[in-house]
């Protein structure tokens, strides 16, 4: 067991508007997440649960599914996403965010998380 701190934590441009940092562990993945203004999180689904807490600016979600609903999350604002329910978000203002999953994010640690890399 080890602490970590964020600012030793490599970040990674998955795009010109999006950049991270990761830290996982054996059964979870946690991301600091960075946007630009405008940028939009396609519509996707995964298996994990997500928890979403917005720290800086504001992000439009909207979910699909049986129930469509949107949901605007401002500084301090969390939302939790079950598994398998289709997603998208809209970046207002530049946006900070932290992402916590449950089992881990195998396809970012991978790379294989193409709907994000453009």
């Amino acid at each position: 067991m080890n602490s970590i701190n964020w600012q030793d934590v490599e970040l990674e441009v998955v795009n010109e508007s999006m950049k991270r940092q990761i830290v996982t562990g054996e059964t979870m993945t946690v991301a600091k997440i960075y946007f630009e203004d405008g940028f939009v999180v396609p519509m996707h689904s995964h298996h994990n649960e997500q928890i979403t807490q917005v720290v800086k600016g504001q992000m439009r979600f909207e979910f699909g599914g049986d129930e469509p609903k949107e949901l605007l999350l401002n500084p301090g604002d969390v939302v939790v996403i079950p598994p398998n329910l289709p997603h998208a978000a809209t970046c207002i203002g530049p946006v900070e965010e932290i992402d916590m999953w449950s089992p881990r994010r195998d396809d970012w640690l991978d790379g294989s998380d193409a709907y994000l890399r453009g």
